[in-house]
């Protein structure tokens, strides 16, 4: 079997004196959708935050494409491959619309390959063409969403990470800009390392999942399979069984903290 795309192995990660994330170790092939699904707290951004190297690790490796990547500067990651889209969007409110995309495009050179991409951005999300020449800050949650995808998109990543893009938006917002996301990966090849607390469209979407727990992985399998996991069920997507066996489950979810 061919070596993943990206693989993180045993990473420490702290706040000060706070451990964030607790010896994780995930991987992503090429061509996939992987999702690590937790809640508040989980460490689910500061995984994401480790990979790109907005904070660096006090134990661990992440490698991507083979080679290491730890403790390396973000723009030098990004300039290996990785785009990261983050909680919140964090959009330049004050630059445009068509701006932020060339803001996303700076690590570039080839000016009709950029025309051209932009265009593309354009196909997949519209709204964006009408709103090329407008303040970003003026744009509506979903629309800052599908630029700050966009602008991702523009540095040609081989790896896009995705932190909550469902958050604050609402369900069918939420259900249009995951049908892109899918969109991308099948159609341009998109490999995606996908974070999400909506464990339902985000096992719906991806292909393997990470369950992550007080910033340790508690889980691991096939999306389809952990769909279909009882305590994946209850406690992530409210499908509750009645009886024993419920009880049982909530004594065994006790035990992976």
């Amino acid at each position: 079997m061919a070596e993943p795309l990206l693989k993180v192995s045993n990473i420490e990660t702290y706040y000060g004196p706070i451990m964030a994330i607790r010896g994780i170790s995930l991987e992503v092939r090429e061509g996939s959708i992987v999702t690590v699904l937790g809640g508040n707290g989980a460490g689910k951004t500061t995984i994401l935050k480790t990979i790109c190297g907005v904070m660096d690790p006090q134990k661990g490796s992440v490698s991507f494409l083979g080679g290491d990547i730890t403790r390396h500067d973000p723009d030098w990651v990004v300039r290996q491959g990785i785009s990261h889209v983050p909680e919140g969007r964090e959009v330049f409110p004050f630059l445009s619309v068509y701006e932020n995309l060339m803001m996303g495009a700076y690590t570039r050179t080839d000016r009709d390959a950029v025309a051209a991409d932009i265009e593309l951005c354009y196909d997949y999300f519209p709204v964006l063409k009408e709103r090329k020449e407008q303040p970003a800050g003026q744009l509506s949650g979903g629309e800052q969403q599908m630029l700050a995808i966009s602008r991702a998109l523009m540095a040609r990543p081989k790896l896009m990470l995705l932190d909550e893009p469902s958050l604050g938006l609402s369900p069918r917002l939420v259900k249009e800009i995951f049908e892109i996301i899918t969109r991308l990966n099948r159609e341009q090849g998109t490999t995606m390392l996908l974070v999400e607390q909506n464990a339902s469209i985000a096992l719906n979407t991806g292909d393997f999942g990470y369950v992550l727990e007080v910033g340790r992985i508690v889980m691991e399998d096939t999306c389809a399979r952990l769909r279909e996991k009882e305590d994946i069920r209850e406690f992530y997507l409210g499908i509750k069984d009645e009886g024993i066996r419920g009880k049982r489950r909530w004594k065994k979810r006790k035990t992976w903290r």
